[in-house]
């Protein structure tokens, strides 16, 4: 491939990306392309310190793994291609995940029935967890390692000798985080190269519009988030905070679980952002927004080292009550579980972690490793220095030298020491350490998976279903493995469906496998650091949890809380607070006649007409009628009034009927002094008709007797003092004849035209609209009261119009007459009377209309007696004063004086 051409590939592939070519143009050098062309020849793109490890075979698969930790600077000479420092700093666990990819491929090499008959090699470059890095391998792996200006054709292979040989790579591994595997598929994606994640979450590589090329054997953070929405509603917490990496992998998440908790009633207290480059001041900030914060449960999507840096800072605030759920990302890290720093403040962390499933064979596969069987390996070599102290360098082996001089970090910082050669007893047989502890395999199961996925996709390529057909026959073509185009890989990719061995099915939803987490939970151990304890699984959208095995922050089996306010209980009703979130809100009491019945309920519902809250509003009960009965005190006190006023008045009619021959009682017509007795008998008597339970026929009778009864006393009272205006105008000359027509018989019979009109009234009136007994459900209140109600105003209105009418013109005439000659001049008795009578009725409208339920019938009869008793005392005790106490006066003599 030409120099000219590179150049016009890599512009086409940076070039949408402003991103990469900033990258490219930066670090890379654009002017290298300048370089290139006006150079004979072209020189090999540079890789980090061109090691790795490689083994050639029939299909080679690129891998790409984060092996080093400390990254050294960088002298670029713009002039020249981009040259690197070594990386240093050998991460054990890191260094598995890479072993177990060669542990799988060698696997599929000794399998009869995956890939029969073709070998499976590798090129294997150390990323060091930088982007840049990664790109420059990545070139390197689907370019080819060696490129001549001259000629379009690669090199031969090298294989065995620790360079990666010049056949490009149709597939690659690797892709530690997700900001390197997006730049990796933005490289790539033109040339169809898929590129297999065993670790980049990220929910945006799920664009397959964007990444077409890419896939991963972890799944996306979007169901890591949706597991944590499920927790959180499961255990009720509606006040959450939130700590995350200022990154896609951080922000991503959160914005997934914000979504997911949105419509759940679960809230975020907070949300603070962690940056790697001040992980010190942004660490301290968090702490104490965590401390302030009045949420409980903490979510925190960080980077193990962030997060030890953010338990460093709780220490020292002293908050050791808060309930951590853990990401993938640091849940299982076993140097935050053997820190004495973390078991202080995160006892009882819940978290979710890749799943972990055995592997067979393997944790025998890396024990036996050992420099002498793989001289190539410069890691293993590498391993074996920083595991026992000694150079396993071949030259060292057969030689008597000098020890070796490698660099390795003393008290924190790299420094040139001396190694003695190893003796070759050295063997991880009895090594303890993150590298040979295969009991929680997580990312190396992901690695496993991945290379399994690409053996499938290649056994689908290679395979040849139609070879046993005839000649003459559409005879598929077989592709050969030095044939192979990345895009036919791709293709088989997407529709790989396999079991694995471990008897798992596997296969990919566009470039995402199925969800699938286990829940752990950090619990306390006697020894002192926490232990690691599996308690549930995520499959796919559901949530199998054994409740009873976690261990709480609180030290208990008992969940903590976590709200911004109480649950509102049944009886109320949420009230959110202005300006703060929704969980936060106040409980306010169901109104009378509203009820809730369930918990955190929104609104209050009112109960039906015929029913009433009960005392805690939380169900409707039937309404209690009510109404003025005998057996209460207002009731009795009434009953006896009536009673009294009764007897009052048939004690005056014996009075008077036992001195009815006497002037006092002959006085203005003794037979209207009878009467208007037995209608204020009747009076009295009337208003035990209002007291107890309505019926039909009492609601019909008590008005009828009512208007009736106080018609025909006021009717006599009036007859009484149009007599007493007779009388005293028939003395005067010329008038004698005026007495004849107010004589007895006209006298009853005014009585009785008076009366009559009040029973036509009450006649139409119960005729056409009677009273009926009804429940006055209008009134608020539990007890609701039965009580006559009047469909018909007018009725009513003309009973009570008609007593005022006859009320009105009696008072008057009885106002004409009161200054009469007469020593015993009734109409004086009468006036008053008139006037009691008229202030108790005038009264009684408006406290009738305004007295609620059975006290406007209670109005009603004290009105009743309150007229009858100043009838009775104003018009008949001067008379029995004179009668009993006083009977010197009773003569005509007396009466008649002047």
């Amino acid at each position: 491939m030409s120099c000219v051409s590179w150049l016009f590939a890599l512009w086409s592939i940076t070039a949408p990306s402003l991103l990469l070519v900033g990258l490219v143009g930066r670090q890379l050098g654009l002017r290298v392309g300048l370089q290139c062309v006006q150079a004979e020849a072209c020189s090999r793109w540079s890789t980090p310190s061109n090691q790795g490890l490689f083994k050639d075979g029939d299909v080679v698969i690129g891998g790409l793994f984060t092996l080093h930790y400390q990254t050294p600077a960088l002298d670029y000479d713009f002039t020249q291609l981009p040259q690197h420092k070594p990386c240093t700093g050998l991460e054990r666990t890191l260094l598995q995940y890479m072993y177990a990819m060669v542990f799988a491929l060698e696997e599929i090499n000794h399998s009869s029935k995956l890939l029969p008959g073709v070998k499976l090699g590798y090129h294997i470059f150390d990323s060091c967890g930088l982007p840049r890095w990664a790109l420059l391998a990545t070139l390197s792996l689907v370019g080819g390692d060696s490129i001549s200006c001259n000629s379009t054709d690669p090199p031969a292979d090298s294989a065995g000798n620790g360079e990666a040989g010049g056949r490009p790579l149709p597939l690659i591994i690797g892709g530690a985080s997700s900001t390197t595997s997006q730049i990796l598929c933005r490289i790539i994606g033109p040339l169809s190269v898929p590129l297999i994640s065993y670790a980049s979450s990220c929910p945006c590589l799920s664009n397959r519009l964007q990444y077409p090329n890419f896939f991963r054997t972890i799944p996306s953070d979007t169901y890591q988030a949706q597991a944590f929405a499920q927790l959180a509603v499961h255990f009720k917490w509606t006040w959450i905070g939130a700590v995350v990496a200022n990154n896609d992998y951080g922000l991503s998440a959160i914005k997934v679980f914000q979504e997911e908790i949105q419509e759940a009633g679960v809230c975020l207290a907070f949300v603070e952002t962690l940056r790697r480059e001040y992980i010190v001041s942004d660490a301290t900030r968090a702490a104490l927004t965590i401390q302030a914060s009045t949420a409980r449960v903490i979510l925190i999507f960080n980077w193990y080292t962030d997060v030890r840096e953010l338990f460093l800072q709780l220490t020292k605030l002293n908050v050791t009550d808060r309930q951590f759920l853990a990401s993938e990302a640091w849940s299982t890290s076993s140097d935050l579980l053997k820190s004495r720093v973390t078991s202080k403040v995160a006892t009882g962390v819940l978290g979710v972690a890749i799943r972990s499933s055995p592997l067979s064979r393997f944790d025998k596969f890396l024990r036996h490793l050992n420099p002498i069987h793989r001289p190539d390996d410069e890691f293993l070599r590498e391993l074996w220095e920083t595991e026992f102290g000694c150079s396993h360098r071949a030259e060292l082996l057969f030689a008597n030298s000098s020890p070796s001089l490698r660099s390795l970090p003393v008290n924190g910082t790299l420094q040139r020491v001396s190694l003695p050669p190893c003796s070759g007893t050295e063997s991880l047989e009895e090594v303890q350490s993150h590298f040979t502890d295969t009991s929680q395999l997580r990312i190396a199961y992901n690695v496993y998976l991945a290379a399994y996925a690409a053996a499938h996709a290649l056994h689908n390529l290679l395979s040849c279903p139609d070879i046993d057909r005839p000649a003459g026959s559409n005879v598929s073509t077989c592709s050969s493995p030095k044939n192979i185009q990345p895009i036919e890989i791709l293709q088989h990719l997407n529709k790989v469906n396999f079991t694995t061995p471990q008897g798992e099915l596997f296969y990919f939803q566009g470039g995402d496998i199925p969800a699938k987490y286990d829940l752990v939970n950090w619990q306390r151990t006697s020894e002192g650091p926490l232990k690691l304890v599996l308690i549930g699984r995520v499959d796919g959208f559901d949530l199998h949890l054994n409740e009873s095995a976690i261990e709480w922050s609180t030290g208990s089996n008992q969940v903590p809380a976590s709200v911004c306010s109480e649950s509102c209980p049944p009886g109320t009703r949420k009230a959110n607070r202005k300006g703060e979130p929704l969980c936060c809100f106040d409980c306010l009491p169901c109104a009378e006649g509203e009820i809730s019945n369930k918990t955190d309920s929104l609104l209050c519902q009112q109960c039906p007409s015929e029913f009433w809250s009960n005392a805690k509003r939380t169900s409707c009960i039937l309404r209690q009628l009510d109404f003025l009965s005998f057996n209460e005190t207002l009731g009795i006190t009434l009953t006896t009034a009536a009673v009294t006023g009764t007897c009052v008045t048939t004690a005056v009619f014996v009075v008077f009927l036992r001195n009815r021959h006497t002037p006092v009682v002959r006085a203005n017509n003794s037979e209207l002094s009878f009467l208007l007795l037995l209608s204020l008998k009747l009076c009295f008597l009337c208003s035990l008709v209002f007291i107890g339970r309505p019926s039909v026929w009492s609601c019909r009778f008590q008005q009828a007797a009512f208007g009736i009864s106080f018609v025909l006393c006021v009717s006599c009272l009036k007859v009484k003092t149009i007599v007493v205006l007779a009388a005293f105008r028939s003395a005067r000359p010329g008038a004698e004849s005026l007495m004849k027509w107010f004589g007895p018989g006209q006298q009853r019979g005014s009585v009785c035209f008076f009366t009559s009109v009040q029973v036509i009234i009450c006649a139409v009136w119960l005729s056409l609209s009677p009273p009926v007994p009804q429940p006055d459900l209008d009134n608020p209140g539990l007890k609701v009261t039965l009580k006559c109600t009047m469909d018909s105003v007018v009725g009513f209105s003309l009973v009570l119009g008609y007593i005022g009418l006859l009320a009105c013109t009696c008072l008057l005439l009885a106002f004409l007459a009161r200054k009469l000659p007469d020593n015993f001049n009734e109409a004086k008795l009468i006036t008053f009377s008139m006037l009691i009578f008229c202030t108790v009725w005038v009264a009684f409208v408006p406290a009738y209309v305004s007295s609620p339920g059975k006290y406007a019938v209670a109005v009603e009869v004290f009105a009743i007696l309150a007229s009858s008793y100043g009838l009775l005392f104003c018009i008949f005790a001067p008379k029995c004063f004179i009668i009993l106490l006083r009977p010197e006066k009773n003569t005509k003599k007396h009466l008649m004086a002047r």
